[in-house]
């Protein structure tokens, strides 16, 4: 279909791949759990455009000039570790803010978090969108990989590889909004669950950011 080849097999590796956790995925769930579906939405959305552009820029050869050049690999690597780390600590600062809180009285309609994560200001201040699509574009190792895990089902011989491209990342896209979907309504269902279990919210919360350093700490250490 339009030169993109072995269909089913791409599908099963796009949804095994898409499973499998990163910041993206981890960032959408823990979202929707402290500030609801609509919230979740918009950081899915991030995640969306970013990863739109990240194809684009795979297609158009982008993926060739970070493999060539190290010095532009490292800055945007390292940049990306850096942005992660800065809301691990965020909300690591708010897990701590539950924990000191836990023997408090809860309202039924409060928030899951009452800090938000990498944050100072209010929970509207936090911008989900923009995070989340950020946090896909810090990422150049997600270049590489739609680069080199696409190539594999175009057909050479195509007169249009652009095209075969846009079919590939179609499909990638229809499926991560099916599981972000899952995500965000899972969240929400955690965030009901955690309401009133503020050291429960608490050991989330830390898991979260401790998750994110971890995830800083990968992208540092790789190389293109």
């Amino acid at each position: 279909m339009l030169g993109a080849i072995e269909l089913p097999t791409y599908l099963v590796g796009v949804i095994m791949i898409i499973l499998l956790p990163g910041p993206n995925s981890i960032y959408v769930l823990s979202l929707a759990a402290r500030r609801g579906v609509r919230a979740g939405y918009r950081g899915a959305a991030g995640v969306f455009c970013g990863d739109t552009v990240l194809m684009v820029l795979s297609a158009a050869g982008v993926a060739s000039l970070l493999q060539a050049n190290e010095l532009a690999f490292s800055v945007v690597k390292y940049a990306g570790a850096g942005y992660l780390t800065y809301l691990a600590v965020g909300m690591m600062r708010a897990a701590w803010s539950m924990w000191r809180a836990r023997h408090e009285s809860v309202p039924d309609d409060e928030p899951l978090v009452a800090a938000e994560a990498g944050t100072e200001g209010p929970a509207e201040d936090e911008r989900p969108f923009r995070r989340a699509f950020v946090i896909c574009l810090f990422n150049p190792k997600a270049i590489l990989f739609f680069i080199s895990f696409f190539v594999q089902f175009v057909d050479p011989t195509y007169a249009y590889p652009a095209l075969s491209f846009l079919v590939l990342g179609a499909i990638a896209q229809v499926v991560s909004l099916l599981y972000l979907t899952a995500l965000i309504f899972g969240g929400t269902w955690l965030a009901t669950a955690f309401r009133r279990r503020k050291r429960l919210s608490a050991a989330a919360t830390s898991a979260v950011g401790a998750l994110f350093l971890g995830f800083a700490a990968k992208l540092s250490l790789s190389g293109a």
